[in-house]
């Protein structure tokens, strides 16, 4: 294989109208993508470049938009415009097998930040609320028919860059993604940690499971759960779970739509603070128009019913927005 350099780029402009009118201009609590209300924003842009030969691999991405601003809040400043920091080297002459170190994409979930790649304009509540991405070590080996791969993780902790103080413990993670058919994917990933300082003795674990099955070149379907526990010195075992299910329906070459449902139960609050218990359940209506081959409008209604007041200012039971956007990938 030859060296090779890639030059790429991705910007998603959105404006997304929140019809319990936020006087702060924020979206609820538990969002981190698309988190502006009535304006006109960046959600995510990024210059990529990619290096790849036979032995050597690497990326580097720098970023902007308010995906970083929000979802990277905790990080040192300049780390929060990294995208991706990565480089890899092969392992076997004969196998492919590959060893990465840096700033990578999580291993955790069927949809990213980039909005583009997703088959709605905006992330389930599981996907917020759980590692975008993560900063480690990875050992991954892919079969020749590449229908199966297995990722073995070293990582920073829980969605981190820069190790936070007074942690010391290790995180680990694994992901197993198999391909039976074409048209079928099977994954399964997990972390097992802490995110709290190392004398509360906390471990998190954390389970994600999919099924991707697109049975002709119109339908799609994804369904999933996420299970997490936590338990530290003090307090007993916690547990959280979000279990989502999509399908999308392809008209022609330029138009798609796609239906979510989902539900989030965080009653212990180990990720999501309400005082009450978190418990919402989330429905979504989305339709992409593509306008070129590199851009696409997406338009999106969603609604979130929770079990307690935890909207407009902790007096409703409900949220409804309205999401346009228009995302340009090179």
């Amino acid at each position: 294989m030859a060296e090779t350099f890639t030059f790429s780029g991705y910007g998603e402009v959105y404006f997304g109208y929140d019809f319990d009118s936020p006087a702060n201009h924020e979206r609820p609590f538990f969002l981190y993508s698309h988190k502006r209300h009535n304006e006109v924003n960046v959600n995510l842009a990024y210059a990529k470049v990619n290096y790849q030969s036979a032995k050597v691999r690497g990326n580097l991405a720098l970023m902007s938009g308010s995906y970083a601003q929000y979802n990277l809040a905790n990080e040192p400043n300049l780390l929060q415009h990294f995208y991706e920091a990565n480089i890899g080297v092969k392992l076997s002459k004969s196998h492919n097998i590959w060893l990465d170190a840096g700033i990578m994409p999580s291993h955790i979930g069927f949809e990213s930040a980039v909005s583009a790649d997703c088959w709605t304009a905006s992330r389930s509540m599981a996907a917020d609320n759980s590692p975008y991405y993560e900063t480690g070590i990875k050992v991954t080996a892919t079969t020749k028919k590449e229908n199966f791969f297995v990722s073995i993780l070293y990582l920073n902790g829980w969605q981190r860059i820069k190790k936070p103080d007074n942690i010391n413990s290790p995180s680990f993670g694994v992901q197993l993604n198999y391909k039976p058919m074409n048209n079928l994917t099977l994954n399964y990933s997990n972390f097992i940690g802490t995110d709290k300082p190392d004398i509360s003795k906390s471990v998190r674990t954390y389970h994600n499971l999919y099924a991707i099955y697109e049975p002709s070149a119109n339908w799609g379907f994804i369904a999933g759960v996420d299970i997490g526990t936590e338990k530290d010195s003090v307090n007993p075992t916690s547990t959280w779970y979000s279990p989502v299910f999509m399908a999308k329906y392809s008209f022609k070459n330029t138009s798609k739509v796609a239906f979510r449902t989902e539900y989030y139960d965080d009653k212990k609050e180990v990720l999501l603070y309400t005082s009450v218990g978190f418990q919402t359940w989330g429905l979504s209506l989305n339709y992409d128009y593509a306008i070129s081959k590199n851009g696409l409008f997406r338009l999106e209604a969603k609604e979130y019913f929770a079990n307690y007041s935890i909207f407009k200012n902790h007096s409703s039971y409900n949220n409804f927005a309205i999401l346009s956007s228009i995302c340009l990938k090179l």
